[in-house]
């Protein structure tokens, strides 16, 4: 069974185009809802808040949240089981791409290819997560990713962060960090899918614990790429700039893990 798109969207062969502008309470879940401790993965400092521990993201989520910029859609998409593939190259080598496929539901990010890659990453795509950085790069190769008529997929766009919010705006400045595209693609994972399995995301601790283990490229379509231990390392302790915190975004993952159906594999954790 396909995923549910409501009114005209199940007869319809074209591609939505979302774009999705989330606001402070994104950042007040990463810092507070799952009362994540300062002492688990230390030396990296985790703020927690008490008073959000409960928070729900399925309650929370809202789709006045998505704005259609081509086409009068709503973004109304559930599926009942979900493959989120991310970037990492650890999903190389998996040969997972079978099984990706033959979930309900497969959702990506930014301008990650499934062309020359479908062995271990699938080729179905139901729902594209793009930061505005990556847009461009989405735009350059329309026939990969916008005109695809075997998946027809629904894109949504997050960001800019002059977008954000005017007070979640001033605190993320202030602490320099910015949530990632995988922060972003999670939380509507967990909006629209009852099941969610993560293809190749690493456990908050794996880069502390195999400080010597093999360097593994950032992302698998870019094999001379930035190692991924050292950019999660570096963008966790960065203090000057814009970083992206993945190691503490991954320790919300964990804490959302059983209460919203989540399983991680390759590895698995």
């Amino acid at each position: 069974m396909g995923p549910k798109i409501s009114g005209k969207g199940q007869q319809s062969h074209r591609m939505v185009i979302l774009a999705a502008i989330f606001v402070l309470m994104t950042l007040l879940i990463l810092y507070g809802s799952n009362n994540v401790t300062d002492d688990v993965y230390a030396p990296f400092h985790v703020a927690t808040n008490h008073a959000l521990m409960t928070t729900d993201l399925k309650k929370w989520a809202g789709r006045e949240g998505y704005v259609p910029v081509s086409g009068n859609k709503n973004m109304s998409l559930h599926c009942h089981d979900c493959a989120l593939v991310t970037s990492s190259s650890h999903v190389l080598g998996t040969g997972a791409g079978e099984e990706i496929d033959r979930s309900e539901c497969v959702i990506r990010m930014n301008d990650a290819p499934t062309m020359g890659f479908e062995s271990d990453v699938g080729n179905h795509t139901t729902l594209r997560v793009v930061a505005h950085s990556s847009v461009f790069r989405v735009v350059r190769r329309p026939n990969e990713f916008l005109q695809r008529t075997d998946s027809n997929p629904v894109i949504i766009f997050w960001g800019p962060p002059n977008k954000i919010g005017k007070e979640a705006k001033g605190t993320l400045q202030k602490s320099h960090s910015w949530l990632s595209t995988g922060w972003f693609t999670m939380v509507i994972a967990i909006e629209m899918c009852d099941n969610i399995k993560v293809y190749g995301m690493v456990p908050p601790n794996y880069c502390l614990k195999k400080p010597g283990s093999k360097k593994m490229p950032y992302h698998y379509y870019k094999p001379r790429g930035p190692d991924e231990c050292l950019t999660y390392l570096q963008n966790e302790s960065g203090r000057r700039g814009n970083h992206h915190r993945f190691i503490t975004e991954k320790q919300v993952f964990a804490r959302w893990a059983k209460q919203y159906n989540i399983t991680f594999t390759h590895p698995k954790w």
